[in-house]
């Protein structure tokens, strides 16, 4: 829920869209508040996303947004069962829907999924119940347009002070996460579905998160409000050889 004005969306769009027309290796996508989304344009490399999606297609819904008003906004990629919306209540009976929905109408949906605690132990099952859940009955050939984004919620800044998970285990949880999605859909799309990492991502951990082998790229959330952070980030991702 920021920022909490349409000039301030504006200033950082547009101090975030200058440096993307220097960046050519990676992709980059900015996902507003929705209400915001009619005030952008994608461009280039740089693609709009929204933080949410209806688990409803059309209908008298008060105060939902269907993937196709999304897709109509010129959004291309959405999030699903973000930490925060799953916080609120958000079933995972109901992210499935949204995923299914997403992927449908032709969005790229972006899977988080991540465990509250810090418990080597135990939160294996928990991620793979998350993924499975999500992802259940879902065509296979709709695999190419969905990301996961794994995202330890003891990880993100509200909960660890700053203090992000290791490259290391986010490449640990990158295996993990590709055996459950070839459960699921079998070895190619086990073998290329992209598996990003989100949780205190910041321009000084940025790189050893973007070289951890497995990974595929960054879900930033504080450091994205600050447009010199969040650019620098961005070099990080250019200096990445992988894509």
């Amino acid at each position: 829920m920021a920022p909490q004005t349409s000039k301030e969306a504006k200033k950082i769009f547009e101090r975030v869209k200058t440096k993307a027309k220097k960046i050519k290796g990676a992709d980059i996508v900015i996902a507003p508040p929705e209400i915001y989304l009619s005030l952008f344009g994608p461009s280039g490399n740089l693609k709009i996303g929204a933080q949410d999606v209806s688990a409803f297609e059309q209908g008298a819904w008060t105060g939902e947004v269907s993937a196709k008003m999304l897709k109509n906004l010129g959004a291309s990629y959405v999030l699903i069962g973000h930490s925060e919306r799953r916080e609120l209540g958000e079933s995972e009976e109901m992210i499935h829907e949204k995923m299914y929905q997403a992927l449908s109408h032709g969005l790229r949906a972006v899977l988080c999924v991540g465990e509250k605690e810090k418990n080597r132990e135990a939160f294996p099952s928990l991620v793979r119940e998350e993924i499975k859940s999500a992802l259940k009955g879902i065509p296979r050939r709709l695999a190419s347009r969905t990301i996961i984004a794994y995202e330890p919620v003891w990880a993100i800044s509200s909960h660890s002070g700053g203090k992000a998970d290791s490259p290391q285990n986010f490449f640990e949880m990158s295996i993990y996460i590709r055996r459950i999605v070839l459960d699921i859909w079998g070895k190619a799309a086990a073998l290329k579905i992209p598996i990003i990492y989100g949780g205190s991502v910041n321009s000084k951990n940025a790189a050893g998160f973007l070289q951890a082998e497995g990974g595929s790229g960054l879900l930033v959330g504080r450091a994205s409000l600050s447009p010199e952070e969040f650019n620098k980030i961005l070099d990080e991702a250019n200096k990445n050889e992988k894509r």
